[in-house]
């Protein structure tokens, strides 16, 4: 790996960018996913600030889940440096070396990638990832990051019962998605919150992070019979939902921006479950949760 300009400190975090864009940091090495960062994106409009792009720099690898516009934006990889790694599903390669990327990996589920001391591997994903209609089919993938801690990355997925097989041991942190970018969108292409609590009761996680929700909207969205709360809506509904698996799974709601320490977050975990008792609400929760909002169905 080359000489980076902006050394990881010690220790595993999970920074969110919102929507699929994280910042994964584990023994060293710094991971993207799905990097979409723009203002516009095709019809696509963000509704939370623009990420700063200091913590972007130099990341070891660049992990792709599927071309759809949302996850894959040439634009936004203008960011990166051109020798930057980037995992791929297969048959997306090309895509990626259209846009100059010269150490393109693409993957299948199953296959693995050795980067410095962290594994990654990629996994199934229920969500056809072609660019548009005319393209070449190409898969989704997820990606499960493991080294001193496994991270599971599911990218962009519907519910599948063979989500289990992911990962063979208990993860310690699952990064799963809740909301598609519209309330009209099919629960088989895109996890509904209720059906990231059925995924979240298979996989047993020590701790899952929401993602896919209130970042990029479709114009419109907020007028329709869902009404203007629709888009933050989500997390909380996943939220309440969620919490019957308390405290054995811990759900931490991140505000785009803010960074987990997970080492702080399963230490935490590991004195409610020894209780019995739910950790406390997150800043981001006491600021963001609504009257009526907690209650909501899906």
């Amino acid at each position: 790996m080359p000489a980076r300009a902006n050394p990881v400190p010690p220790g595993t975090r999970v920074l969110f960018l919102g929507h699929a864009s994280t910042i994964i940091e584990m023994d060293g090495v710094r991971l993207v996913t799905d990097p979409v960062l723009r203002r516009l994106v095709g019809p696509l409009y963000r509704r939370i600030p623009q990420p700063l792009s200091g913590p972007l720099i130099d990341p070891d690898a660049i992990l792709i889940s599927h071309l759809h516009l949302d996850h894959y934006d040439p634009r936004s990889l203008r960011l990166f440096r051109r020798d930057t790694p980037v995992l791929v599903p297969s048959g997306a390669g090309l895509s990626l070396r259209w846009s100059g990327f010269r150490e393109v990996h693409e993957l299948r589920p199953g296959e693995r990638l050795r980067l410095g001391p962290v594994e990654i591997v990629g996994t199934e994903a229920k969500h056809r990832g072609t660019r548009h209609p005319l393209a070449a089919r190409t898969p989704s993938l997820g990606y499960v990051i493991s080294g001193s801690h496994s991270v599971y990355f599911a990218g962009d997925t519907g519910f599948f019962p063979r989500i289990t097989e992911v990962w063979p041991r208990r993860l310690d942190v699952a990064l799963l998605p809740i909301a598609g970018i519209g309330p009209l969108m099919p629960e088989f292409k895109h996890m509904s919150p209720r059906h990231a609590v059925k995924a979240m009761e298979l996989l047993r996680p020590r701790l899952v992070v929401p993602i896919h929700w209130g970042t990029y909207h479709l114009p419109g969205t907020a007028l329709l019979r869902m009404g203007p709360d629709f888009h933050r809506r989500a997390p909380f509904v996943f939220k309440a939902q969620a919490a019957a698996l308390e405290p054995d799974v811990h759900t931490v709601m991140l505000r785009p921006g803010e960074t987990l320490s997970v080492e702080d977050a399963l230490e935490g975990h590991a004195a409610h479950a020894a209780l019995g008792t739910a950790a406390s609400p997150t800043r981001f929760e006491a600021e963001w949760a609504g009257p009526g909002v907690p209650g909501d169905t899906p």
